[in-house]
């Protein structure tokens, strides 16, 4: 197909013509399907956890899965190097076919992988294998996806053209919720559990042959067809970028002042928002995912809102507000999160604390994603391992050295029992030692108020309602921070090293800082007992980023990206 013409003057703002806006959606609802594979995983990864990792106990379970999500976005980075190379070399177009290829194929393949049960510890492995592989697709389809989209969009309209593709995300993830929850619907919760789970994946093929055939109609991008005319194409991208300082102090920055709070932003406000109603709250699941699919779609309106008037504004100071103001509400949002979905957890944990007195030398690390129920053996693990699967919040206090642990539920107290292992496993007065235990501390946890699990909330009644208002506002905040962000990044780098350039910064703060969220949070949250010190992550990287882009970011919503090479 030939390469979409190149407007005569690029730099005077004008209307977008009919032939832009139909690649631009294109590119949007390709993304939006690519974007769907990625976050199936992330959405069943208590079940993921239950069919594969089924060597470990629940809260390494749980962990383990999590790192296995996480681990599609560690490659992110060397995905965007190698598709961003060949970007800058080859073309945008045929670059994102490739890889919605690589990921349609490996989701699917998901959805028919046998489980633990069948095929032993070769299914983790696969499973890892596979999220390596849509990981490193999807490092190379952002930078492409949002470069693409900004070349085609006029002059002083890129943040609102580019904030098409920053709704892909979340309409990725709703979409993924969606399906979920209609799958669930239709077969049952225990049918679901069991093998229903794999649907949704199956159903990526379909998916897959759509956007393959939607890129297939797209044009190349006028940019890179005018640099390639004039023959300027990068013969070395890679060392271009990163081996020239000049270039290089600009990706860093990039990276520490911008993406990084962005993605933590990001991925608080959309995943760790669902992980919390579920794992710490005891929201049912499909309950949970209706609501942060409410607050999504509520609040994707405002990915373009942000976009448009960055354009106005700029990008600079929308996402600076967006770090700085998340930061400084994250605790009292999500203890009004507590107070609105489980009152009754909130009301225990008020009147009734739960306090841990033990040895700290006594006490293992509980966020271990690799652990085995008999790994924790001393009274002290024995404790506060149970304490982290009831997702029971609690105080640590320390005790006098060789004592054993206590735990303290208001003014109840229980002395734990230690544990002796024999040929991997607890002996049988340690085991009867262990269930009278947590027959007695659970006895003690209902007694001072604390719920097995929420009471089910009402479907759009009040109190629906009120945690979808809380989950919208921390949507916001990543739509402050999401919505301008790829205009931003293309406009810091030159035509000829731009998918490079800007793809690295983007899937390394959202990759690694983002992407690596829940695992760290909930890995902070098991280890210190309090469920919410998991949020000082993404509080401690946003106001980095707040103060690093504050310093040191310049603004490029006035850039000509024709003139910037």
């Amino acid at each position: 197909m030939v390469a979409s013409a190149v407007p005569a003057n690029p730099a005077v703002p004008r209307p977008m013509t009919s032939e832009e806006k139909k690649v631009i959606f294109a590119s949007s609802l390709g993304t939006v399907f690519e974007w769907y594979d990625f976050y199936l995983y992330g959405s069943l990864a208590a079940i993921i956890g239950r069919q594969f990792f089924a060597a470990l106990d629940p809260t390494a379970a749980f962990i383990a899965s999590l790192m296995a999500f996480a681990a599609g976005f560690l490659v992110r980075p060397f995905g965007a190097i190698v598709f961003g190379r060949l970007g800058d070399m080859i073309g945008r177009k045929y670059t994102f076919l490739v890889t919605i290829l690589l990921m349609g194929l490996s989701t699917f393949i998901v959805g028919i992988l046998p489980n633990y049960a069948a095929i032993g510890a070769a299914a983790p492995i696969i499973l890892v294998a596979l999220r390596l592989v849509q990981g490193l697709a999807l490092g190379g389809e952002y930078g492409g996806a949002a470069t693409y989209v900004a070349e085609h969009a006029p002059h002083g309209k890129r943040g609102a053209y580019t904030s098409w593709i920053q709704t892909t995300a979340t309409m990725g993830l709703f979409l993924s919720l969606i399906v979920i929850i209609a799958v669930k619907a239709m077969v049952g919760d225990e049918a679901f559990n069991a093998w229903g789970w794999r649907i949704p994946f199956l159903i990526s093929i379909v998916l897959l042959g759509i956007s393959v055939w939607i890129r297939l109609k797209l044009n190349e991008s006028p940019a890179f067809a005018k640099m390639k005319s004039e023959g300027k194409t990068s013969k070395a991208p890679l060392s271009e970028s990163f081996a020239n300082w000049k270039n290089g102090k600009i990706v860093l920055l990039a990276l520490l002042g911008l993406t990084a709070g962005q993605g933590v932003v990001w991925y608080t406000g959309q995943f760790y928002a669902l992980f919390f109603l579920t794992a710490q709250l005891k929201v049912e699941a499909t309950t949970a995912q209706l609501m942060i699919g409410a607050a999504l779609l509520l609040g994707t309106p405002f990915f373009i809102v942000f976009g448009a008037l960055s354009d106005r504004i700029g990008r600079k100071p929308i996402i600076m507000a967006g770090c700085l103001i998340a930061a400084l509400t994250y605790f009292p949002l999500f203890g009004a999160l507590t107070q609105a979905a489980n009152p009754e957890l909130a009301a225990a944990q008020a009147n009734n604390k739960v306090v841990v007195h033990a040895d700290p030398s006594q006490c293992s690390f509980q966020g271990s994603p690799i652990a085995r129920e008999i790994d924790f053996r001393t009274s002290c693990d024995i404790a506060k391992r149970f304490l982290a699967q009831s997702s029971v919040s609690y105080d640590n206090a320390d005790a006098p050295a060789g004592t054993p642990a206590t735990v303290t539920i208001g003014n109840t107290t229980i002395t734990p029992p230690a544990a002796n292992v024999v040929n991997q496993k607890f002996d049988a007065d340690s085991t009867a030692k262990i269930a009278a235990f947590k027959k007695e501390i659970g006895s003690a946890l209902s007694a001072a108020g604390y719920p097995a699990k929420a009471k089910p909330i009402e479907f759009m009644g009040g109190q629906w309602w009120k945690i979808v208002a809380i989950l919208w506002i921390l949507v916001i905040y990543v739509t402050m921070v999401y919505g301008p962000i790829a205009a931003a990044l293309v406009e810091l780098f030159p035509t000829r090293i731009r998918y490079t350039s800007m793809s690295l910064p983007y899937h390394v703060g959202n990759g690694w800082f983002g992407g690596l969220l829940p695992t760290t949070t909930f890995a902070i949250v098991a280890s210190t007992g309090n469920m919410y010190n998991g949020l000082w992550y993404p509080i401690v990287i946003a106001v980095m980023t707040f103060i690093i882009g504050t310093l040191f970011i310049r603004e490029t919503k006035d850039v000509d990206i024709y003139a910037n090479d």
